[in-house]
């Protein structure tokens, strides 16, 4: 799908970061501060919880409903983990666009790369850095939620996403909270006035 079939009306701003980065917790207080940005509804193949709404908390669909949409390439990005798979339309980023919202998304590098190939300059993508692998590794430490070689999967991750940090439009250190939120939002607030 090329980048001229997209809409100019609704923007995406995608963030990407390596986990422990604070990636969630800089799109929550930007999303905040940001009330026309809403934010990007994946797919999954996992069973809804109680609770949960298909097509609010995810696009619930079958494993063959999934599989089918791979095959048709209907995803930006897609991946499996923990027996499900997880991904993002688009077909449904693209009527977001097209109806004139702005949408936020949390993508890996890979799949942040690949949306800004289909709406090139209708996507901004920030990359949010540690201060420090030491940082990124305490920061991952102190969560106490993985074990030593699950550790060292995501750090060996880590250092394969810093390396295509060059490839974003805005690159940030998250050292001080607030200073990174104050810093992204200013960027997304002046890309989203560009319409």
């Amino acid at each position: 799908m090329a980048a001229d079939c997209v809409s100019k009306k609704g923007r995406l701003v995608v963030f990407s970061a390596p986990s422990g980065t604070g990636k969630s917790t800089v799109a929550r207080m930007v999303r905040e501060r940001i009330g026309e940005l809403g934010f990007s509804v994946s797919a999954t193949t996992r069973d809804m919880r109680p609770g949960e709404l298909d097509g609010v908390d995810y696009h619930f669909l079958s494993r063959e409903a999934f599989n089918e949409k791979i095959r048709e390439g209907g995803f930006i990005e897609h991946e499996y983990f923990f027996g499900n798979f997880y991904g993002t339309l688009l077909d449904k980023t693209l009527d977001a666009v097209d109806s004139g919202k702005h949408l936020l998304l949390d993508l890996d590098v890979k799949g942040a790369l690949n949306l800004k190939s289909i709406f090139g300059d209708r996507a901004l993508l920030v990359f949010l850095k540690p201060p420090s692998m030491d940082v990124l590794a305490s920061r991952l430490e102190g969560r106490s939620s993985e074990g030593p070689d699950a550790l060292k999967v995501r750090l060996e991750r880590a250092e394969m996403e810093l390396s295509q940090a060059d490839q974003f439009d805005y690159v940030v250190v998250n050292d001080d909270l607030e200073e990174t939120v104050d810093a992204v939002t200013a960027r997304i607030s002046q890309f989203l006035s560009q319409s």
